[in-house]
């Protein structure tokens, strides 16, 4: 088993990859022209900077519509009520970065185009992998979902931004304990999977979460944590999301554990497989998992975003000499 910790030194003001559209500060005056409901939600903060409340979801829904159009010409995007309104900057990282995890295998030129698939294990109600991940390279995508609301939704985006539907598949994942099993269908190939898996373990545990972040932006939680079931603590979680979106028995490290288990039984169907993991403490469950089912090159790779850390790890099943037919035969 091998690790790669890939890191740039000119990743130091932002921490995120070099390709990455969001590296410099927003700028508040152009995204308002793109989307005009922001303005309402754009303040000076202490420093004197035009920002938003990022607690505010709402305001954090307007930033997404905003950058989405900007620089990824998704012309409509929207979420339901109390679905997970993703970070734009954090996605689009993995995505360059299992780019990156291509070229690899591809004399450092990253595949583009359709002929490239890529398997989105819990697209959301956002879509927000494949939306950007085609844009920036062209990428044919599967999404899968437990979540048949979130499904209905993100085919509604799909439906009315030009193109996406024929481009980005959404399939519904009827067992609640399988992950690839059920998606992926038989001699179905795939170039790469990629998954952000529920962070959690248990609704306690993710209201815990979303009180952190809470005191992290200044919020008097106080008052948006009350008595269990209320409805203040509902609105308190409403930026972090749905239930399977943040919490799965046994966290992310059981989550993963599991899709690395199924992984191996469609070894031959996927060049790489990859997942964010979010906590440092994850990895050596994920490792030991990794090498009871016998992979044969693990990486792992480190990615920041301001003072956040997370890594994504890959693993593939294919030898040297299978990567290489594999690109010939694809690519």
């Amino acid at each position: 088993m091998t690790t790669n910790t890939m890191v740039n030194s000119e990743m130091i003001k932002s921490g995120l990859h070099p390709r990455n559209k969001h590296r410099s500060r927003y700028d508040f005056e152009q995204l308002i022209q793109t989307n005009p409901a922001l303005a309402q939600f754009v303040k000076l903060n202490a420093f004197q900077d035009a920002s938003i409340d990022f607690s505010n979801p709402q305001a954090v829904k307007a930033l997404n519509r905003a950058l989405l159009k900007q620089f990824y010409d998704i012309a409509e995007w929207d979420i339901p009520a109390q679905y997970l309104c993703p970070p734009i900057p954090g996605r689009a990282d993995y995505l360059h970065y299992v780019a990156d995890l291509l070229a690899g295998n591809n004399d450092d030129v990253i595949p583009v185009g359709e002929s490239v698939r890529v398997l989105d294990i819990g697209v959301g109600a956002n879509a927000i992998y494949p939306l950007i991940g085609n844009h920036e390279y062209g990428w044919r995508f599967v999404g899968a979902d437990i979540d048949a609301i979130a499904l209905k939704n993100a085919q509604y985006v799909l439906d009315v931004n030009i193109g996406k539907s024929e481009v980005i598949e959404l399939r519904q994942q009827a067992s609640p304990t399988a992950i690839f099993k059920g998606v992926v269908k038989h001699d179905e190939i795939f170039d790469l999977t990629m998954c952000n898996p529920p962070f959690h373990a248990s609704l306690e545990d993710a209201q815990a979460g979303s009180q952190r972040k809470w005191q992290g932006l200044g919020k008097n939680t106080s008052r948006n944590f009350e008595k269990k079931g209320t409805k203040s603590q509902s609105v308190a979680l409403n930026f972090g999301g749905q239930g399977a979106e943040l919490y799965c028995a046994g966290g992310e490290e059981a989550f993963v554990n599991r899709m690395v288990n199924e992984s191996k039984q469609i070894a031959n169907q996927c060049l790489w497989f990859t997942s964010l993991i979010s906590k440092a403490a994850s990895l050596p469950s994920v490792y030991r998992a990794l090498k009871k089912v016998n992979a044969l090159e693990v990486k792992t790779i480190e990615m920041a975003q301001g003072q956040k850390k997370s890594r994504l790890v890959a693993w593939t099943f294919l030898d040297a000499n299978q990567r290489l037919a594999w690109r010939n035969s694809r690519w």
